[in-house]
């Protein structure tokens, strides 16, 4: 055998490669079609999620000193260790100290689960639930009924584990752990009871108890605040800015913002607690030093009034007047020293040096005044006692009004402190959802759908092997393509009917206009050259395989030289599963295989047909020894004698590949075609063939590249032309 193999470059055609795409537009159709059914599915089973967001401006409190101070300091070391106000605010609006009290006053540490709230349930229910969390219970709602839950505390081992409720008739309700009931209650009223791991207290109200069962679970606080913190950021908004962004999501836009307010008010509210501990701490002391100091006023009154009815009044002397003086001045030094360390107290610890400078100044006014009072002592026993008793009304006077000034102060501060935050902007409920994105998860489906359909089309290209262009055989083999048959429009739209009716309408008779037919004619002049040189007018046609058309181009092929004037016999070879007679709507029970077993007349095998000049041979009964039959001298001689009557004999016979037949029969015919289908027939096989006819002494005449399809080019790809299921 002569080839011509030209090894292929590794080039891609563009072209090439966007219309096979195109001719797989309902592989690529259908998975986006099935994409977007995805699409519409996840859709419909997933919930929306809302968001909500809120504002905060943390100020910095330190004097207008402090921060030029700062300001020089960092301007010296550099802007990196400057450290923003709001980190810390941060931290302490994620800390437990906040969430956890969130969590306690809304209940949030209690997860109500519907049992049958599947994937299945929620993609065919149309059912409605809704979950209310507030700060007296938690209340859930269907389309069934509806429950509240008041109280729920489980001892220590129960937590953050599932526990199953059970509705028992309309009083009385089960908590179950591993399939165990663990907990009897009844509805309306509080549960108490203690068992081996501790106490339980349940409140359940339900007027109108659900027929699901549901899954309760108490949450540990570590556990709740993870599990809050999923849906929950805190940002600073920009760099150094000082303003903090909170961001709630959740399924209930009214619940998330319900519970992102109560977190401002619950944070503004510990901000202001913690500004004012100063004025807390000093407000503690005087409200032990009031009481003290208002009785020592009024004992010190009565007592002086005492001395002054039994000795009348007593002048102060002018030194007197100013040791009273001074004793008054240290008292109220010494009380104002007090009331300073008190505020010290709860900022710094004993060994402060501010504080340790307080205490010096109170022992020093202490030893100031047992000095002023020895000095009372040396004075006249009735001046003496006067000026003492004076000195402490006035003292206690004096004392008491101050601290009291003092007090009211303090009060009205703590009433007035705001803290060093300020919310700006407060959560308010969302319109619309965050997610799904519904028209982006649609649009992103087809993309998807339309990129698997693409990748699919192309693994399908490239696992195709069969044959792509006629080049391929001619360059491969060095013989030519004597046609490429076009799919034919018209048996393409009739294909379904065509299989299931007893007889084949032969397309060059019913539509001899038709693009295929055209397209055998062209045959015809390559033929004439071709038997012009052969030894006898005989013309195999084969392929190396079934369903590729090769009846199809048998029958019509005879036709169209029929219709040039010619005779022209076509035999029906394949004594297996030949279908010849179909096409010309004759009996199958005498023929070819009559013939050679049963040397039955020639003229009862041989059958006229309504074409002039067209004689048709059907295959008969299926024999035991169909190759035996074939390489006989009888089938020789047959068609030998034949061979003066028709100007043409068009034998239809098996696969090459699959039976041997076909090598047999072209021992006796001058012209072999085998007929190729296009993205089915490899070159492989087609080599396998050429090389079982070399073997066999005899040559391929060319080939017919069956199956040409007009593609969106412009051009004709080569697909499958029409072929019964029964063919071959």
């Amino acid at each position: 055998m002569t080839q011509n193999i030209n090894t292929n470059d590794d080039t891609i055609d563009l072209k090439e490669l966007f219309f096979s795409l195109i001719a797989q537009w309902k592989v690529i159709t259908l998975c986006i079609t099935l994409s977007l059914i995805c699409a519409v599915l996840y859709l419909r089973i997933t919930p929306e999620i809302y968001s909500t967001d809120a504002l905060i401006l943390v100020e910095d409190g330190k004097s207008a000193a402090s921060a030029a101070l700062l300001g020089q300091l960092s301007a010296l070391s550099g802007a990196t260790g400057q450290k923003s106000p709001a980190d810390a605010e941060i931290e302490i609006l994620n800390s437990r100290l906040i969430l956890g009290q969130v969590i306690k006053n809304l209940n949030l540490d209690i997860l109500v689960q519907n049992n049958e709230n599947n994937l299945l349930h929620r993609l065919i229910s149309d059912q409605k639930t809704k979950l209310i969390y507030n700060k007296d219970a938690i209340v859930y709602k269907n389309n069934q009924g509806s429950f509240s839950i008041q109280q729920l505390e489980v001892p220590k081992y129960y937590l953050d584990k599932p526990l199953k409720l059970d509705f028992i008739g309309h009083n009385q309700f089960n908590l179950s752990f591993n399939n165990q009931v663990i907990f009897k209650g009844l509805l309306n009223q509080v549960n108490r009871t203690t068992d081996s791991h501790g106490l339980w207290n349940v409140q359940v109200s339900s007027h109108n108890p659900p027929k699901q069962n549901f899954t309760l679970t108490k949450l540990a606080l570590p556990t709740a605040v993870k599990i809050f913190q999923y849906n929950y950021s805190v940002t600073e908004k920009g760099k150094m800015t000082g303003v903090i962004g909170l961001s709630y999501n959740g399924n209930d836009k009214e619940q998330i913002t319900q519970v992102l307010n109560h977190i401002l008010n619950v944070y503004h509210k510990q901000n202001i607690e913690r500004k004012t501990l100063e004025s807390k701490q000093t407000l503690s002391f005087l409200d032990k030093q009031l009481p003290e100091l208002k009785q020592q006023l009024e004992q010190s009154e009565i007592k002086f009034n005492q001395f002054r009815e039994k000795y009348n009044t007593v002048d102060v002397t002018q030194e007197s007047e100013l040791m009273l003086k001074q004793n008054i001045e240290l008292e109220k030094m010494k009380i104002e020293l007090k009331q300073k360390q008190a505020e010290l107290s709860a900022k710094y610890t004993p060994d402060h040096p501010l504080m340790a400078e307080i205490n010096a100044q109170i022992t020093s006014l202490n030893q100031k005044t047992n000095e002023l009072a020895q000095s009372i002592r040396r004075l006249p026993e009735t001046q003496r006692l006067y000026l003492q008793l004076y000195r402490d009304v006035k003292v206690n006077t004096e004392l008491y009004t101050s601290l009291l000034n003092n007090y009211q102060q303090l009060k009205i501060s703590k009433a007035g402190e705001i803290g060093n935050v300020r919310i700006i902007d407060t959560a308010v409920e969302p319109i619309e959802p965050i997610k799904p994105k519904k028209l982006i998860v649609l649009i992103l489906s087809i993309f998807m759908g339309g990129f698997i359909g693409v990748l699919i089309a192309l693994v399908r290209n490239m696992m195709q092997s069969g044959v792509k262009d006629s080049s391929q055989i001619e360059n491969f083999f060095n013989l030519p393509v004597y046609a490429t048959v076009p799919r034919s429009p018209y048996q393409l739209n009739r294909l379904d009917k065509l299989k299931k009716q007893k007889v084949i309408p032969i397309l060059a008779e019913k539509n001899s206009e038709d693009i295929a037919i055209e397209s055998l004619r062209s045959i015809r002049t390559a033929l004439h050259f071709t038997f012009m040189q052969a030894k006898n007018n005989v013309m195999l046609i084969t392929g190396p395989a079934p369903s590729i058309g090769k009846s199809f181009v048998s029958t019509n092929l005879a036709v169209i030289l029929a219709q040039t004037g010619k005779r022209v016999l076509l035999i029906d070879a394949d004594l297996r599963r030949g279908y010849l007679h179909k096409y010309f709507g004759v009996s199958n029970e005498k023929g070819l295989a009559e013939y050679l077993i049963d040397d039955a007349p020639l003229e009862s095998v041989i059958k006229s047909t309504n074409i002039a000049g067209l004689d048709f041979l059907n295959r008969g009964r299926n024999p035991s020894n169909p190759a035996e039959l074939l390489s006989s001298d009888k089938f020789r001689d047959f068609l030998a004698n034949l061979n003066e009557t028709y100007d043409h004999i068009l034998i239809d016979s098996p696969p090459v590949l699959a039976v041997t037949d076909s090598i047999i029969i072209s021992q006796y015919a001058a012209v072999n075609l085998i007929v190729a289908r296009y993205n089915q027939t490899a070159l492989k096989e087609l080599e396998i063939t050429v090389n079982r006819f070399e073997q066999a002494g005899t040559k391929v005449t060319g080939f017919i590249l069956n199956d040409v399809q007009k593609t969106f080019g412009g051009g004709y790809a080569y697909n499958y032309a029409y072929t019964s299921k029964a063919e071959d």
